[in-house]
């Protein structure tokens, strides 16, 4: 039915009713969200404060959902983070965005119909302990109820729906607390978990694991996956501690753990668990994304799980690279004078960076227990700090692999993240703080507008060396490329040094456009560059590399 002027329709996804858009719906069958089409351009218009300029000058803000046709405001302003297509994944999921925050927010905000973004949340299963953030869950199937009830959930998927969003979860398969209200000892017998300590007892987290060569076990597991698609309607799940279910010694001691049959450490209940998982959902959910926490050198975790294929093939769609996260962050952690004898710690990870479809991670475990804000993790007074943090951002999102930044990082939170406490909002009204939000605004616009920086994100194609080895000025270049696409120089210098005239080989002569330079004013700079453009001839071009900062030229053709 017609519905304010821009509605085409609203039907219950199970039951086919239709009604109105402010009716309250409890279907017999789900309390999921409802299908929709939406007349774009006017829902755009009237679910903002502002009117959103048309393509392509539209750029990714802060901005408040508010009521719409006499709705509830379903969001507030928050931050954000882009999650763009694998290649070999465009066909499923189009073009996304991630964002990653904590249960009870609403994050973010579309500008563009064509470009999907998706929250990722923390954990909202029921859970009895606030400070374990969900990751110790006694009610799988069970939205917690700190934000409500299990409608009330369905509601904020919808909601999320209705205004252009993904919503991915943090699932946590891989162990369960044994507080005597969950599973642990369900029926005075070791049900769920294994009798057998060394098999059934996880040691960094005081809880119980999973029987997963039991069939009723994994089926209750492999179901929980489903339902959180089926029934809530929700886009993907990032599934938490892999690392930790795929090693029978994995943080034990000799004598603590039991080998397999073949007398070796893998765990294949818990990989043929992971492979049904996947399988289950991706051969029954159109466009659903699974990505995998996953810490280690397992082979093919995501690799499809055919049957026919590798056992060792997990079938995620991404992987987290830790390695990234902590390689990078310990060197912008250092001393600019010592990162020349730490070079490696940037150009290391682009050795094995297309052998998974990699999300590089810039999670809630950087910075809690005492790790500190990303901002804090940067070396030098408080000038170097922020311009070190543009740098890093600015190589971040030129480096091959999706983004994910968690929330209070884009605008660079001083203070360490803490379940029991808002964001530092207001350290917006400071044009340092407000400088890196910009930066990572724009950063995101570049990012999405700009094919070459993720049409080949995990392919190696997409990626070539420009400067590896100037390891005495701490600069690096490479260039971003894809078929059909103008090729994106990206450089970063390292160090507090101006170079003024510095050569870089590339690949065409001709104008090369200045699209992103993190030491612009704009962002808290110095406002050194190159005036928006620079000329190569003969393979080179000479350039002026801003202290501390990353420039991206593109090529004009």
């Amino acid at each position: 039915m017609e519905k304010q002027g821009f509605m085409k329709a609203l039907k219950c996804r199970e039951c086919g009713r239709e009604y109105p858009l402010a009716a309250t719906h409890v279907c017999e069958f789900d309390f999921g969200p409802l299908e929709v089409a939406y007349d774009y351009d006017r829902i755009k218009k009237s679910m903002t404060r502002d009117v959103i300029e048309s393509r392509p000058q539209t750029m990714w803000r802060y901005r408040e959902l508010l009521p719409v046709a006499g709705e509830p405001t379903v969001g507030f302003q928050v931050g954000y983070t882009p999650l763009v297509k694998a290649p070999r994944l465009a066909a499923r999921l189009g073009i996304r965005r991630f964002i990653y925050a904590s249960s009870g927010s609403v994050y973010g905000v579309k500008d563009e119909p064509q470009v999907t973004e998706d929250l990722e949340l923390l954990p909202i299963s029921e859970h009895p302990y606030d400070p374990s953030w969900g990751y110790q869950t006694t009610g799988l199937f069970a939205p917690s109820v700190r934000f409500g009830g299990p409608d009330g959930f369905a509601r904020f998927v919808d909601g999320a729906h209705r205004a252009g969003l993904g919503v991915l979860i943090d699932w946590v398969p891989a162990h369960f607390p044994v507080d005597e209200h969950g599973l642990a000892h369900f029926d005075g017998t070791a049900l769920y978990e294994h009798e057998d300590p060394r098999l059934g007892f996880h040691p960094d987290w005081n809880t119980a694991i999973y029987n997963f060569g039991r069939r009723e076990v994994q089926g209750f597991l492999v179901n929980n996956a489903l339902f959180w698609a089926e029934r809530y309607h929700v886009d993907g799940l990032r599934v938490d501690a892999v690392a930790s279910m795929l090693y029978r010694d994995y943080s034990r001691k000799a004598g603590e753990w039991i080998p397999n049959e073949a007398g070796g450490r893998e765990n294949w209940e818990a990989v043929d668990f992971l492979r049904a998982t996947n399988r289950a959902l991706y051969g029954s959910h159109q466009g659903v994304l699974t990505i995998a926490e996953e810490s280690t050198a397992w082979p093919g975790v995501t690799l499809p799980a055919y049957d026919e294929g590798a056992r060792t093939n997990l079938g995620f769609g991404f992987k987290w690279n830790m390695g990234f996260m902590h390689d990078t962050l310990q060197y912008m952690a250092r001393d600019p004078v010592h990162r020349r004898w730490h070079h490696g710690e940037i150009t290391f990870g682009l050795t094995y960076a297309f052998t998974e479809n990699f999300v590089l991670p810039l999670s809630h475990d950087e910075v809690v227990h005492g790790k500190g804000s990303l901002l804090g993790k940067m070396a030098g007074d408080d000038w170097q700090k922020f311009a070190s943090l543009r740098a890093y951002y600015g190589l971040r999102w030129g480096y091959p692999g999706k983004k994910l930044l968690f929330m209070g990082q884009e605008f660079a939170q001083r203070r360490e993240w803490s379940e029991e406490r808002a964001l530092d909002w207001d350290l917006r009204q400071s044009p340092a703080h407000e400088g890196v939000r910009n930066l990572v605004r724009d950063l995101n616009r570049v990012y999405r507008g700009t094919p070459a920086l993720h049409a080949r994100d995990c392919e190696g194609e997409g990626f070539e060396w420009l400067i590896v080895d100037d390891a005495a000025n701490s600069v690096f270049a490479w260039l971003r490329k894809a078929p059909g696409a103008h090729p994106v120089a990206v450089i970063s210098n390292m160090t507090p040094a101006t170079h003024d005239h510095y050569r870089v080989p590339l690949p065409h002569d001709g104008a090369w456009r200045e699209v992103l330079n993190s030491d612009a004013s704009a962002y808290g700079g110095s406002g050194k560059g190159n005036l928006g453009k620079i000329e190569a001839q003969g393979g080179s071009a000479h350039l002026v590399l801003p202290p501390l900062a990353t420039i991206m030229l593109e090529w004009e053709g």
